[in-house]
């Protein structure tokens, strides 16, 4: 292994989180001012997204869970909240999802998005300070664009990275309770499709099998207490995500997947499938291979964590939440055994990406999602199946800094 003069040295690294963490501040508040006299109201900070868990939630406390399948009913629960407000997004989450968002129409809806974003957010540093230490990795993270779309949005990616990460770093250890964590994640089961890949590239059997009893209950217990007509809004509204999927009816500039790549191309809807299939394919056998023959857990998880948003079409930027985690473990990689040509690039890139592709994709028409993570689905599946690291280089004597925690 040899030594180099890399553009990002532990001086930028320093410095360059700060830049930009001052930058997102700025544009937060920018979007406090801008709610605020959008919507006249004090102090509703960000979370345009948020307001559908609000009304979903109040529909179901007044006994009508099943009207927030219904677009005309689901916006007059949220009108109520913001009296202008003329759209709202398709409700297309399982029964199992009202657990987590029946509480918030308890609190005022400023109080229920500080408390759910705040928990969330905990939960989500809570893993991540299980992967990597120190207070340069900490200022990356609260740099990292992933975290402030989802803050901003008022989404629920900082849940569904931590219940993934979570699971990931128990599954060697503690395989039931990954798989209580895995079944959790079932709350958004396109972002679960992988798991069952790589557990059974590894024979994890309990864990697979303690998900899928999870999952299986959680979705009964919704939906007996909220009655079948919820798990009939549920099934029924995934039909019209598809159509809104392929038509344009959804916000493609948000959504970093290759079916959206395609179609933002002008590609047909049966092209755009196929070609979305065949990388999807792709990203499974990775992940299968990274899972059945490498030993290294970090880059086991970062495989599963990345190809998760290769395999599904319906994605969104505030799902890359989750990429902090993959991040992190590959930077972790690449301190211990030295980088490769390329790789802290592309680090670079997926930490800036989830901010820079909604303008890129108005600018360009071009979603750069796929882009990056296959870059970075490579440069996992690279290091991998490498057997030698002849050639790479170390960056210094730093690495203890953001070493795994035992």
């Amino acid at each position: 292994m040899k030594s180099d003069a890399h553009w990002l040295n532990w001086e930028r690294l320093t410095i360059y989180p700060r830049i930009f963490l001052a930058g997102f501040f700025v544009f937060g508040l920018g979007c406090v001012f801008i709610a605020k006299k959008k919507f006249g109201l004090n102090g509703i900070p960000f979370g345009a997204d948020f307001i559908t868990f609000w009304g979903a939630s109040h529909l179901a406390l007044t006994g009508h869970a099943q009207d927030a399948y219904n677009n005309s009913l689901l916006l007059k629960a949220e009108q109520l909240v913001i009296p202008v407000f003329r759209f709202t997004y398709i409700w297309a989450y399982p029964p199992s999802f009202y657990f987590v968002v029946l509480p918030l129409a308890l609190l005022p809806y400023v109080a229920a998005y500080w408390t759910f974003m705040l928990s969330t957010l905990w939960g989500y540093l809570l893993v991540f300070r299980r992967i990597v230490r120190g207070n340069i990795a900490m200022w990356c993270l609260a740099a990292f664009s992933g975290l402030w779309v989802n803050l901003i949005c008022g989404q629920n990616g900082f849940l569904t990275a931590a219940l993934a990460g979570a699971a990931l770093l128990a599954v060697e250890r503690r395989p039931v309770v990954a798989g209580l964590f895995i079944g959790l994640l079932a709350i958004k089961p396109h972002l679960a499709m992988l798991f069952p890949v790589a557990l059974l590239a590894i024979g994890a059997w309990r864990t697979l099998i303690t998900a899928a009893v999870t999952a299986i209950t959680f979705m009964a217990i919704g939906t007996a207490t909220l009655g079948t007509a919820v798990l009939k809004g549920f099934f029924a509204n995934l039909g019209y995500a598809r159509l809104f999927l392929e038509n344009g009816g959804l916000p493609w500039k948000k959504m970093p997947s290759m079916f959206v790549f395609l179609r933002l191309l002008g590609t047909p809807v049966t092209w755009a499938y196929a070609i979305h299939f065949f990388v999807a394919a792709g990203a499974v056998i990775a992940v299968w291979r990274v899972w059945r023959h490498c030993r290294n857990w970090e880059l086991r998880n970062a495989a599963l964590m990345t190809a998760t948003f290769l395999v599904s079409p319906y994605v969104y930027d505030y799902d890359l939440a989750w990429l902090a985690f993959p991040i992190a473990w590959l930077a972790v990689d690449g301190l211990r055994n030295g980088w490769l040509r390329g790789e802290r690039e592309v680090l670079v890139a997926a930490w800036l990406f989830p901010v820079l592709m909604i303008p890129i994709a108005e600018a360009v028409k071009v979603q750069i999602g796929p882009i990056v993570l296959c870059s970075l689905l490579w440069m996992t599946y690279r290091r991998a199946t490498k057997t030698s690291m002849t050639g790479a280089t170390a960056i210094d004597d730093h690495a203890a800094q953001f070493e795994t925690v035992p």
